[in-house]
């Protein structure tokens, strides 16, 4: 299989990257050390190419409607410039992927989509799309457009974030920008772009949407404003790292067609009290019943999503085997690293919800590693 490439491979190349195969996409994993990429997003500020991300308009007279019932989150109180982070759900409650929905104005959102999923998630909106119907049993006035061949994406995470991108849009007012807030057609170093204060790191910082034509020269630009600061180039390596520290799901670990929502601990994104329900209420709502039974068959078939440190350098990889106190496996590991700033293995598990009090445990070569619970994140966060 041919693997994608972003403007900026060549970018990526000239200073090193070691590129990797990633959801189909040729990426940089790292330039110099994952470890030392991760301090410095927490230390001053790392420059990520994000441009393999999915990008999607919905837009129409429905378009609201529509999201309303294909997401679980509320987006009810958004107003033009908001952002909002939700689940989309199989109608068991499963996944499909998380997204960022962009409120542009109304009946005009823009989606931004997991680049291993763009092709599943463009197929499944497209059959809610015939398969949904509003109140009246009329279908929805939406169209949607797969727009990911017409943005690039470079993220600036990390506390001197601001201070690199104001530097080259001087007159934009970026620092008014709230988190969760964007503004459009802002010039930064003469570039047009959607600036939106996001990230996946735990850090404050900006994602910067933009043409593909422009790319090299933004982050040429971003890379000479942000070096002097201490910024440098950061890969793949370190976006997991940082995510992990910072409790953020990465879908297909913590969040899949397997994994709901709830289960991963993401509550606040599920609005089972939403007008008109959405794909996936029904089992969800259940769910959530069961949590406050106490009924023995509904606390039995409760899992729960853990996360964890172990005081040990040792990373705790993705399948390892859980292990109760009498050794007997009773979930799977989902996601491991080792936390530069903690110094030690961090990761997070998939357990049933009874053994989650209990003491945990796993096997690395032969020796049994205590799993110790952590409520993310595992450091401050500054966002």
């Amino acid at each position: 299989m041919t693997l994608q490439r972003t403007p900026l491979y060549d970018f990526h190349v000239a200073h090193g990257g070691r590129m990797v195969d990633f959801a189909g996409w040729e990426m940089p994993v790292q330039y110099k050390s994952i470890l030392e990429e991760h301090k410095t997003v927490r230390r001053a500020a790392g420059l990520f190419d994000v441009s393999h991300m999915g990008e999607f308009d919905v837009s129409g007279a429905d378009a609201f409607a529509f999201l309303q019932r294909l997401l679980t989150n509320d987006l009810s109180k958004m107003t033009p410039g908001r952002i909002v982070y939700s689940p989309m759900c199989y109608p068991s409650g499963g996944v499909v992927d998380d997204l960022l929905v962009y409120k542009r104005g109304d009946g005009d959102y823009l989606l931004c989509v997991n680049a291993g999923n763009i092709a599943k998630d463009l197929d499944w909106i497209g059959e809610q799309l015939v398969a949904l119907r509003k109140p009246d049993g009329a279908r929805y006035d939406v169209t949607v457009s797969n727009r990911s061949a017409d943005y690039a994406l470079l993220a600036i995470q990390g506390p001197r974030a601001l201070e690199i991108v104001q530097s080259l849009a001087p007159a934009a007012g970026l620092g008014e920008i709230k988190y969760y807030h964007f503004k459009d057609g802002i010039e930064v170093a003469g570039v047009r772009c959607l600036v939106s204060r996001t990230g996946y790191t735990g850090e404050d910082g900006f994602e910067l949407y933009h043409a593909p034509a422009d790319a090299r020269a933004l982050a040429d630009a971003l890379f000479a404003a942000g070096a002097p600061l201490g910024m440098e180039l950061a890969g793949l390596g370190a976006r997991d790292s940082l995510r992990l520290e910072a409790g953020f799901p990465l879908y297909g670990h913590e969040i899949t067609a397997d994994i709901s929502p709830l289960t991963a601990g993401l509550d606040w994104t599920v609005k089972l009290k939403k007008e008109g329900g959405f794909v996936g209420s029904e089992p969800l709502a259940a769910e959530m019943e069961s949590r406050a039974s106490t009924a023995p068959q509904a606390q039995a078939a409760l899992r729960k999503v853990v996360f964890f440190k172990t005081g040990d350098r040792r990373i705790v990889r993705a399948g390892a085997q859980v292990l109760n106190g009498a050794g007997e496996q009773i979930g799977e590991v989902l996601s491991g690293t080792l936390s530069p700033v903690l110094n030690e293995a961090i990761g997070s598990a998939i357990v049933p919800a009874a053994a989650a009090p209990h003491p945990l445990l796993t096997d690395i070569r032969g020796t049994k590693i205590a799993l110790q619970l952590v409520k993310p994140p595992f450091v401050q966060l500054k966002k």
